[in-house]
């Protein structure tokens, strides 16, 4: 069972560890494999997530096409019916995903120094709170990629701080379209 806080990153914060990744990733580079001075050295990674987002945005938007449309005025009935014909689509077209097919261990480690910088801030602890505790209670869910994420549990919204700290993520971690979990970072909280 792992805390779930969703609303994009939803997150997966989002909805969000690994610990091997962290320190593979902070071992020194050698002289000729080090960046130039003034170059982002997260950029690539964000380049790579984006892409991996991308091909999922892609393959989402080609199985939604194969559905009837949903009517203008669609009943909760209707919209429920669509959503799970989706995340059984995405979940036969995704039959092999694992945690990290989107985070990659370098966007994990990225993701994680964020939250870090921000919670370990002046409202830190406010911060994490009201996205744990918006509904009164910690929500407890068990994480699965192309699980549906539980309609009894709320999506929590994450602060502007959060946020605005991160590289811009669309909102399809959490699948919406087909409630699904498409990716999550175990831990991201420290």
């Amino acid at each position: 069972m792992r805390y779930q806080i969703a609303s994009l990153l939803a997150i997966a914060i989002v909805t969000l560890a690994f610990g091997g990744y962290a320190a593979a990733a902070q071992k020194p580079k050698s002289e000729s494999t080090r960046k130039k001075p003034g170059v982002n050295p997260d950029a690539q990674v964000i380049v790579d997530f984006n892409k991996r987002i991308n091909a999922y945005v892609e393959l989402h938007k080609k199985l939604e096409a194969t559905l009837p449309t949903l009517p203008k005025e669609a009943t909760p009935q209707q919209i429920d019916v669509h959503e799970r014909a989706l995340a059984k689509l995405v979940q036969a077209a995704r039959a092999d995903a694992k945690p990290g097919d989107l985070f990659s261990p370098g966007m994990q480690v990225i993701v994680r120094r964020i939250l870090g910088q921000v919670f370990r801030g002046p409202d830190g602890r406010q911060i994490k709170n009201s996205i744990l505790d918006e509904s009164g209670e910690r929500a407890v869910v068990k994480l699965t990629i192309n699980g549906r994420y539980p309609d009894e549990v709320p999506i929590s919204t994450v602060p502007p701080q959060v946020l605005l700290s991160l590289p811009k993520l669309p909102d399809i971690l959490l699948d919406v379209h087909a409630h699904t979990i498409a990716d999550f970072i175990d831990n991201a909280f420290p």
